[in-house]
């Protein structure tokens, strides 16, 4: 009888340790993309001046600037939405782990810089927006679960 309850106290210690990694995993995906929306926000926001101002160049290249920073933010999202898809997989669980900020087409929007293309660009950085924000409530929503889980045991 002892053994087996060893054998529980064991378990429920490493769930323990297992959900607080998910747990410290979410909350890093987390503060990524808050970063990356940002950023975004940032992009969206010169967006709207570079479709109103007479193609101004500069306000493209800052544009496309905060473009690339959110693409180099996203690899770090992905490789953290690695780390707790994993983290998750040892406590049975998993969330989606595809985000793709896709391709800007920056020499198109630079070279022949003219309302249409500013507003194809304008609607891209809009639905990696959303991307964004779906994603960090799916991560709320894990980091949720998480808590009850770790309040049960």
């Amino acid at each position: 009888m002892i053994g087996l309850w060893f054998a529980v106290e064991v378990k429920q210690v490493t769930d323990k340790r297992e959900v607080r990694e998910a747990r410290e995993a979410a909350q890093e995906v987390l503060r990524l993309l808050e970063a990356v929306e940002q950023t975004l926000r940032g992009a969206r926001n010169w967006g709207w001046f570079d479709m109103f101002s007479r193609g101004s160049l500069i306000s493209s290249v800052v544009k496309f600037g905060k473009i690339s920073k959110a693409e180099e933010q996203l690899r770090q999202v992905q490789a953290g939405m690695k780390r707790l898809q994993e983290e998750l997989g040892d406590i049975n669980l998993s969330v989606r782990e595809s985000l793709d900020i896709g391709g800007f087409q920056r020499f198109m929007d630079i070279a022949f810089d003219n309302i249409i293309s500013d507003w194809l660009t304008q609607s891209r950085i809009h639905e990696s927006l959303r991307e964004v924000q779906y994603v960090k409530e799916e991560v709320k929503r894990v980091l949720e679960l998480l808590d009850r889980m770790e309040k049960e045991s």
